[in-house]
């Protein structure tokens, strides 16, 4: 019933007026752009990737036409079979460098491999030995076999009407290297959506999977590869193109050297360029959720795609973006997740999304290409995320856990959105979700774990980096700091008190140092009355710079647990950090770096204790034994 319908539905193109046809095409394709969102997306992001210098007007005009061409070819395909051959005579023509191919070939065959890009009007193709000088030389074309038998029934009659022979890619790879034997020609689909059976190589800068194929058979018979593909000259008329691709004779020499054909072919000409089936995602190997986080595929040549080009590391081209938290410390906790990504995915221009007042840190730690500064809340913060959408992202990792982190991101438009769910909690603007496996207790689970199991799901490979971040120019000085407040929980502080008696059992030739943001100077303040200048009180006094810089200096840190506490591990400082409401087995310091953990006494692991009833002599006793150099003489 199927094979009916398209012999009646080819029938009936046929023999409809061209003009008619043109105008449908034209209809249609402009349908797809304007009225199908998520196909129209993709092909502006293709575009938008690939020539990110060219202006919107001409991305505008080559996605509409693309897309034309797409249906063009779509209604030549179905006409095809009944199409008589003066017909196709005069829809098709070879250009005179195909001719010139077979010309050679008729007077000396030699062993040719021939690579088809994925360009408009590819079944015209299957017409050639109409339209060159017999006698044709044996022409074999390797084909994927559709999976419903009428229609592959279907394709295969209009394919091989003309004299070529189709080799179904499952049973006709030997049949192919046997026509090469031969001297003949065998043909193959280039693709650059090979999965993970292709090689990691470079389209355009970025990373994809492309099928090795053409390079095999090349690189087994010594065969010249020839690219084929048809030129548009307007509507249902083409030139049928062959050029000759010089690469190195292996295989990793002809699969990069088509890639790069192409790139030239589609940067150089604008016809062909319109013609390539943007519309397709030819990097959709490396979006595959488990893959996310980590290239891989059968081969890797990105190291040869390396060697040929001026730089020593990979383009960073594929586009992530990473919601940080809102918290300091949880952004402190997140990075070595972020160096574990970095290492991931190489190939990666990671643009972090946090608080302005976090992106100078961020900054000078290096880990990302770009930096977003989070809006205002309310609907120009909203505009904000809908205006990033012609960033074209092509991930969005989220840390945060709120309904306005994943409306931020979905406003984006970025296709993949990933982040983890807690149970009885729904996140439905998520497209990807990493769901906590039922039954686990996250008060024993390290934040840090919780991430990294939520990254590793999809596709990271490595383990954070938790090597100190240190800062440059930094020499430790015999100075003990304090950090005495807390911004989101007043009993996550020691009281004042308790500083007070562990400031009078130092050293009297001991320098303090009190930090702190301007909301901790009332507590500071009361903690450095009477010390004179022993205590410097520079709470409320430093820019984010400063207070690294000082910090990092420190020989010691005595800390509550807070943002500070995470940011001077980070940089290496040794400190004793005293937990007593929070959970030190969930947000303990991640970094390695000298940390010793003080709760009052009975309270459980993971907290839950008053840090009233943490004395001041527990805290001198854990500064006496981790430095015993401040008490030197005392």
């Amino acid at each position: 019933m199927l094979k009916l319908l398209l012999h009646s539905l080819g029938w009936l193109l046929a023999h409809l007026p061209e003009r008619l046809l043109h105008g449908l095409a034209m209809l249609l394709g402009d349908l797809t752009i304007w009225c199908y969102p998520r196909r129209s997306r993709l092909v502006f992001s293709n575009l938008h990737h690939a020539f990110p210098d060219r202006p919107a007007s001409w991305h505008r005009r080559i996605a509409r036409e693309s897309s034309r061409r797409l249906f063009e070819t779509a209604l030549l395909s179905l006409a095809l079979p009944c199409l008589s051959p003066d017909r196709l005579r005069r829809i098709l023509r070879a250009s005179p460098g195909t001719e010139a191919f077979f010309a050679a070939q008729r007077r000396a065959p030699f062993a040719t491999v021939v690579a088809a890009p994925h360009m408009a009007y590819w079944e015209a193709q299957t017409a050639l030995p109409l339209v060159v000088p017999a006698p044709f030389p044996e022409f074999g074309v390797i084909f994927r076999p559709l999976d419903n038998p009428a229609a592959d029934a279907f394709v295969q009659q209009a394919r091989e009407r003309f004299g070529m022979r189709l080799l179904s890619r499952k049973q006709g790879f030997q049949e192919a290297l046997k026509i090469l034997r031969r001297q003949g020609i065998a043909a193959v689909l280039f693709d650059q959506n090979a999965g993970l059976q292709g090689a990691l190589t470079l389209l355009f800068d970025r990373v994809c999977s492309t099928s090795e194929l053409p390079g095999l058979m090349a690189e087994k018979f010594g065969a010249q590869v020839w690219t084929l593909h048809a030129r548009r000259l307007g509507f249902w008329r083409v030139e049928l193109e062959m050029e000759r691709v010089d690469s190195p004779p292996s295989v990793a020499g002809v699969t990069l050297g088509l890639n790069r054909w192409l790139e030239r072919t589609l940067t150089a000409d604008d016809n062909r360029c319109a013609s390539w089936l943007w519309v397709h995602d030819r990097w959709r190997n490396q979006d595959m959720p488990h893959l996310r986080y980590r290239l891989e595929a059968k081969r890797n040549l990105l190291g040869d795609e390396v060697a040929a080009r001026p730089t020593t590391a990979l383009p960073r081209r594929t586009r992530v973006f990473v919601r940080l938290p809102n918290w300091l410390g949880d952004v402190v906790m997140a990075v070595p997740l972020l160096r574990a990504l970095r290492a991931s995915r190489p190939d990666a221009a990671i643009t972090l999304i946090a608080k302005g007042a976090f992106l100078p840190l961020l900054r000078t730690w290096n880990l990302a290409d770009d930096y977003v500064a989070l809006p205002a809340r309310g609907l120009g913060g909203l505009r904000f995320f809908h205006g990033l959408r012609r960033h074209y992202p092509d991930n969005y990792l989220l840390f945060t856990n709120s309904f306005r982190g994943d409306l931020e991101a979905w406003l984006t438009r970025c296709r993949q959105r990933f982040g983890l769910v807690r149970p009885g909690k729904a996140r439905p603007l998520l497209s990807h979700a990493y769901r906590l496996p039922a039954g686990i207790d996250l008060r024993q689970q390290h934040q840090l774990e919780t991430w990294t199991a939520l990254l590793r799901h999809f596709g990271l490979q490595g383990d954070p980096v938790t090597l100190p971040l240190g800062l440059p120019r930094t020499k430790r000085l015999p100075v003990l700091g304090l950090i005495a407040g807390s911004e989101n929980n007043p009993e996550k502080r020691w009281p004042v008190e308790h500083w007070r008696s562990l400031i009078s059992a130092l050293p009297a030739t001991l320098p303090v140092v009190l930090f702190g943001t301007a909301n901790d100077v009332p507590i500071t303040t009361a903690i450095a009355a009477g010390y004179g200048d022993r205590v410097e009180n520079l709470a409320g006094k430093t820019d984010l710079e400063t207070y690294c810089h000082r910090l990092a200096a420190c020989r010691l840190l005595v800390t509550n647990d807070t943002g500070g506490m995470h940011l001077a591990n980070a940089l290496g400082v040794p400190l004793i950090a005293v937990f007593g409401p929070t959970n030190p087995v969930r947000t303990r310091p991640v970094f390695n770096a000298p940390v010793t953990i003080l709760q009052p006494p009975g309270c459980p692991p993971t907290g839950g204790g008053s840090l009233s009833d943490l004395p001041a002599a527990q805290v001198i006793a854990a500064l006496r034994e981790q430095a015993p150099d401040l008490f030197a003489g005392n």
